[in-house]
């Protein structure tokens, strides 16, 4: 395994704890709601919704060049932020290192 991919599974898990605690303290929506509190939390809301339009546009792009199906992906950005573009990069370096993918 490189070293890569062990970074990458360690992010995921990571952000995985703490998306999960985040859940079960305050839900999905509970997550969401606090932007549109002020001016600065929409702010950063916009902010992660251009950067999470610009990682789908990305894993498309780099989808198509590397003959992979971007959509599964695409929509587990749409509702799980990070987890999709994050799942994606698993995906290309297992596919770089040749290791087919089990999941």
């Amino acid at each position: 395994m490189s070293v890569r991919l062990t970074a990458l599974l360690i992010v995921i898990a990571l952000f995985g704890v703490l998306t999960s605690i985040a859940l079960m303290d305050v839900g999905y929506l509970g997550i969401i709601e606090p932007h549109f509190r002020s001016w600065g939390a929409g702010q950063v809301f916009a902010d992660l919704a251009i950067v999470g339009v610009l990682a789908c546009v990305w894993m498309v792009d780099d989808a198509r060049r590397h003959h992979l199906n971007p959509w599964p992906f695409v929509a587990l950005t749409v509702v799980g932020g990070s987890f999709g573009p994050l799942c994606y990069l698993v995906l290309r370096e297992r596919r770089a290192a040749g290791a087919p993918f089990a999941g």
